[in-house]
């Protein structure tokens, strides 16, 4: 069966769902360790090491796995590969939630991430494949919810978790909730989600490129998920070098395997589309502030102010639900109005972030939490025209053979974005607060009016660096819908000159 007759003979938007909700489940465990991170320290002993390899082993791992599994899904079967991840996911999630100490959850969500990274290019490719025109932006629209959702309420989870069961059942549960959703999920994926695809030309994996970028992945993240803001070892940095050593390297090898007639697992002229250039720097910078925000934002009210795990996850709630609501709505429209709608989206979401580091300036703390929550409420539309309209925006004009791994590519952006913003963000924060004076379980006296000034500067610090990276990123959505309108300029005038 042919991919049009699939569209023929079933909706897409069955597979849609059922890829886009395994979708979620992997960006919810990105976002919804931010609050049992203490309780970890408290229950399981582990160290500010461990529990910062929690979070940054898994978002590590989902880079690396990204790009290689969205290279196998659009040559091989994407498919296969979704199950294959999904199972990975399912077995993962079980051993980070039964885990007897921290090393082994510190494995568990290395080969959470891993999973993660082979499921999410799977999703991006079939929406290229079973989606066109404006039809494809509504799922991108729709999409951007979806994932919006989960990156804002993967906080308010976990809080409840916590709150229902405890400190120690409670983050079991958070990793554990995953089971019994994916064995719901695995025998829909099964029944629903198509085998058909397009193809282009014979199969050709291309192993020396993808060993190549997963290690140039691996080692520009690497020295951003060390940094933890105390007792940091320098020579973490020499990474980097490393990484931009293998990155030429890559370039070089691709231009000459593709010289030779072959297929490079990243086709270079992808880059030469503005569209999905600019719309990968975005991605990137986006998500170096979005979820950066959330953790300082958690670790400001839960250490620094003393609120409950449950309360402070609740915040995020608003900014979910309007998030969510935006981008379903914006997604028809984004086939049309994409570049605008981004830089709507942006100049909304700094306006807020800055209205985040005034609450925490002038709001009193027993009120920051419902103060943050209004003002996220607002900031929940700028995400909501960006993650709907950029997604749409990156992969307009990429070929659907190369949806998987161009989709995936853009993720790489987002994960190398998460790691840089949390470590940026983070490390700020914990530098500025290391001299607070704390009790014996290690957290500070949310009653001392010192204290709390000094988490107040930390969070205001780590927030000004987010709101650069939100900047930087409205300069190249300002430089994109530049060159948008000059290619409809274009397009209009050749339109003009064949009619005539």
């Amino acid at each position: 069966m042919t991919v049009q007759q699939l569209r023929a003979t079933r909706s897409p938007w069955v597979a849609f769902a059922v890829t886009t909700s395994v979708a979620v489940l992997t960006i919810l465990d990105v976002v919804k360790v931010n609050v049992v991170l203490t309780p970890l320290e408290e229950t399981l002993g582990a160290t500010p090491t461990q529990t910062s390899l929690v979070v940054a082993g898994y978002v590590l791992a989902f880079g690396i796995a990204l790009v290689p599994s969205g290279r196998l899904g659009d040559q091989w079967n994407r498919k296969a590969m979704f199950m294959i991840g999904l199972i990975i996911f399912a077995i993962a999630s079980l051993g980070a939630a039964l885990a007897p100490n921290a090393t082994l959850l510190v494995i568990a969500r290395i080969l959470q991430g891993v999973a993660a990274g082979t499921l999410m290019p799977q999703v991006l490719g079939m929406i290229q494949t079973l989606f066109q025109d404006e039809a494809r932006g509504k799922a991108f629209g729709i999409f951007g919810a979806a994932i919006g959702l989960g990156t804002a309420f993967g906080p308010t989870l976990g809080g409840v978790f916590l709150g229902a069961f405890g400190s120690e059942l409670g983050w079991r549960w958070t990793f554990g909730m995953n089971v019994p959703l994916a064995l719901i999920i695995i025998p829909l994926a099964l029944w629903l989600i198509p085998a058909a695809q397009p193809r282009e030309g014979r199969a050709d994996l291309d192993l020396v490129g993808v060993s190549l970028l997963a290690m140039s992945v691996l080692f520009v993240m690497l020295p951003f998920v060390l940094t933890t803001g105390s007792g940091d070892d320098p020579l973490r940095w020499v990474f980097l070098v490393l990484g931009l050593i293998t990155a030429v390297l890559f370039v070089r090898w691709e231009i000459r395997y593709r010289n030779a007639g072959k297929s490079p697992v990243l086709d270079f002229t992808l880059f030469g589309f503005s569209s999905y250039r600019n719309g990968v720097i975005i991605t990137t910078l986006f998500f170096a502030a979005m979820p950066a925000m959330f953790l300082v934002m958690t670790l400001f009210n839960q250490q620094g102010l003393g609120h409950d795990p449950v309360v402070v996850g609740l915040i995020t709630v608003p900014y979910a639900i309007v998030s969510a609501i935006v981008a379903a709505v914006v997604g028809r429209y984004t086939f049309r109005h994409a570049t605008s709608l981004i830089i709507w989206g942006f100049i909304i979401f700094i306006a807020a972030l800055i209205g985040l580091v005034a609450v925490s300036a002038v709001v009193p703390p027993e009120h920051n939490p419902l103060a943050m929550a209004i003002v996220l409420a607002v900031a929940g539309i700028g995400p909501g025209f960006i993650m709907a309209a950029n997604q749409m925006r990156t992969l307009m004009d990429v070929p659907v053979t190369q949806g998987g791994v161009a989709g995936s590519f853009q993720q790489v952006g987002q994960r190398v974005g998460n790691a840089i913003g949390i470590a940026v963000g983070s490390a700020i924060f914990y530098a500025l607060v290391v001299a607070v004076p704390r009790d014996a379980s290690g957290l500070p006296d949310p009653t001392d009016p010192d204290s709390i000034a000094t988490y107040a500067n930390a969070f205001q610090m780590a927030m000004a660096v987010l709101i650069l990276f939100s900047l930087v990123a409205l300069i190249f959505a300002g430089i994109d819908h530049r060159a948008r309108s000059r290619q409809l300029a274009e397009q209009a005038l050749t339109g003009s000159r064949t009619k005539h």
